[in-house]
């Protein structure tokens, strides 16, 4: 009888509203027997009859059996009074009725007059009445106390919340997971995004998980959030489902994502559209690179501009990706501009880029530093880059700090060119760390210029001879390979050496022959030599060929022998003269006598 009348339920939840699949027969049969009793003379008969006459809306014909049944003394007919007389306009008289109900002993009366006396300032009063609604257990009491010291930062509050939660209170049991997540994040946790989503560990996500299922539409959100990031993405997708029918935009946005994922873009467009209507940006967004990818412009700038009008500074950006896709770089420029003013650190940073494509070098350099100084690894790789095409000592420097700056946060391009300073300056071992740090990123050079310094440290290999047990490969070698494989033309040359000194000649043959087909010169005449060793000496000439070509000295002067040697003078007097201008000095100096001597069995 005492929650019959809550006030906290009939202004807010709407307890009083009579569900659709209702038993109206037997609802009319009890309500016509408490009738009967009511008119005997029965005090609870009219406290309850009341109490369903309230429920209808009947306020007329719930007023005198409720003022009846109090006057005998019945305190949940005191507390319905109170009700009635609140919806009716009375609130003065309805905190009186509340107050003897809540003397009496009503938990539910408490909370109402807590409730009226925090609506209208006085906070003591209030809690003491809160207070007294929750200590006897009454979760609306305790969830109402929990926010009155909630707004005071009072550590209160978190007790109370619980213990609403603990009571079944959907709204408190969300509180209380994002409570539990907002203490790890400000105590150094992780920020996830938008918020703190599943920071506070197993316990937030208890209380995330009951609130969800008693309907609650953002638990289930954020519930689908930590379970996606734990990789559990079917229950995830439940979840956000759920949310997503109850009318929660950010979790049919979520979805969309996740059915993307799951290589279903037509269904993912049918949620993004459904969150992008309800105003959600990242979905508007989301709809308009969908239809970019198509080729449907016109309907990804329409979405981009929703995103923008919906306060997602995202939309400015993308608008400024698909105008400079397009060569509308004047329109580029302008969208750049709004989401980079607006703090779109990515936004100032493809600014700055399309400033420096037009030479504007000065404006660009603002843009780079505020989106480096926003967090942006790309600009601050970016402002070393501009710094380090000044060539001054000072601007070098300044260079440097930059890429440490971006290397430091896991840029792999500006952790090479933190090493080779390094390298420069001496200092091996900080070279090596960030070698290893941009070689394990992907760079291909970082990975050869690693295995360089390891392959200096290295006593040397003695030849390989016939009979020998192949040597294991070195660490050195396991990074040449890495670059080789990413098409490093120096590292697929030094690959082909080091197998050619283990006696694999058939997997040097193929590394040189890789290096010569991307181009390197090195690469033509090591294989030009290893056929020659074959017996194949027609096949080597014609690589050494391509590396003469290509400015190799050594290879002009093998090729001069060859043809000296098959009769040939001419053509290897015309290959010697090669070799005497591509050098180095000892081939220079070789080539020239073997040049004279040409000439003058040509002159003979």
């Amino acid at each position: 009888m005492d929650v019959m009348g809550d006030k906290a339920t009939l202004l807010d939840t709407g307890r009083f509203v009579q569900p659709t699949d209702r038993d109206e027969t037997g609802e009319a049969a009890e309500e016509a027997r408490q009738r009967l009793a009511a008119e005997a003379g029965e005090v609870e008969a009219m406290s309850v009859l009341g109490a369903m006459l309230l429920r209808r809306g009947d306020l007329d014909g719930a007023e005198p059996q409720l003022r009846a049944a109090t006057a005998a003394g019945d305190r949940a007919a005191a507390n319905n009074l109170g009700v009635l007389l609140h919806q009716r306009g009375y609130g003065d008289d309805a905190a009186g009725w509340w107050r003897i109900a809540a003397v009496a002993g009503s938990a539910a009366a408490a909370h109402a007059l807590g409730r009226y006396h925090r609506e209208r300032g006085d906070e003591p009063a209030a809690e003491y009445w809160l207070r007294q609604s929750a200590e006897q257990g009454h979760a609306l009491g305790a969830y109402a106390l929990a926010d009155l010291l909630e707004h005071r930062a009072d550590v209160g509050a978190e007790q109370w919340m619980r213990a609403a939660a603990e009571r079944g209170h959907r709204e408190a049991a969300y509180r209380l997971a994002r409570t539990l997540d907002r203490k790890v994040v400000d105590s150094g946790g992780a920020r996830a995004d938008g918020g703190v989503i599943g920071a506070g560990g197993a316990e937030a996500e208890q209380w995330y998980r009951q609130a969800a299922a008693r309907g609650h539409r953002r638990a289930a959100l954020h519930l689908g959030a930590i379970l996606e990031k734990r990789g559990q993405l079917k229950e995830a997708g439940r979840w956000y489902l759920t949310s997503a029918k109850d009318g929660e935009a950010r979790a049919a946005c979520a979805l969309g994502f996740l059915l993307r994922d799951a290589g279903d873009p037509d269904s993912a467009a049918v949620w993004w559209l459904r969150a992008a209507q309800d105003g959600d940006g990242n979905a508007a967004n989301a709809l308009g690179a969908l239809h970019a990818e198509r080729g449907e412009t016109q309907t990804a700038e329409r979405w981009y501009r929703a995103a923008m009008d919906a306060g997602d500074v995202n939309g400015a950006y993308n608008l400024g990706l698909l105008c400079a896709e397009q060569g509308r770089t004047a329109q580029a420029e302008q969208w750049y501009r709004r989401a980079a003013y607006a703090g779109h650190r990515e936004a100032a940073n493809a600014l700055a880029i399309l400033l420096l494509q037009v030479g504007d070098a000065a404006g660009a350099q603002p843009w780079f530093s505020k989106a480096a100084e926003a967090g942006s690894v790309d600009a601050a790789f970016n402002l070393g880059i501009l710094h380090a095409g000044r060539g001054t000592e000072d601007e070098d420097e300044a260079a440097l700090r930059w890429y440490e700056r971006a290397a430091a946060a896991g840029h792999t391009e500006a952790a090479l060119q933190v090493a080779i300073a390094r390298l420069r300056e001496g200092d091996e071992r900080d070279a090596e760390r960030h070698l290893r740090c941009a070689a394990g990123g992907g760079s291909a050079e970082a990975a050869y210029r690693l295995a360089a310094v390891l392959d200096a440290r290295q006593p040397p290999v003695p030849a390989h001879e016939l009979g020998e047990s192949a040597q294991e490969k070195s660490e050195c070698e396991e990074w040449y390979e890495r670059a080789a494989s990413q098409g490093h033309r120096r590292a697929q040359v030094r690959v082909g050496m080091l197998a050619a000194a283990r006696g694999d000649v058939v997997e040097a043959a193929r590394w040189y022959r890789e290096a010569a087909e991307a181009g390197s010169r090195n690469g033509a005449f090591n294989l030009g030599l290893l056929l020659a060793r074959e017996g194949s000496e027609p096949e080597a000439a014609v690589w050494w060929e391509r590396a003469a070509d290509a400015g190799h000295g050594r290879a002009a002067l093998r090729l001069a022998l060859v043809y000296a040697r098959g009769g040939e003078l001419a053509e290897g007097k015309r290959w010697a003269d090669r070799a005497v201008s591509l050098g180095p000095a000892e081939v220079s100096e070789r080539a020239a006598r073997l040049r004279d001597a040409l000439r003058e069995e040509l002159s003979a």
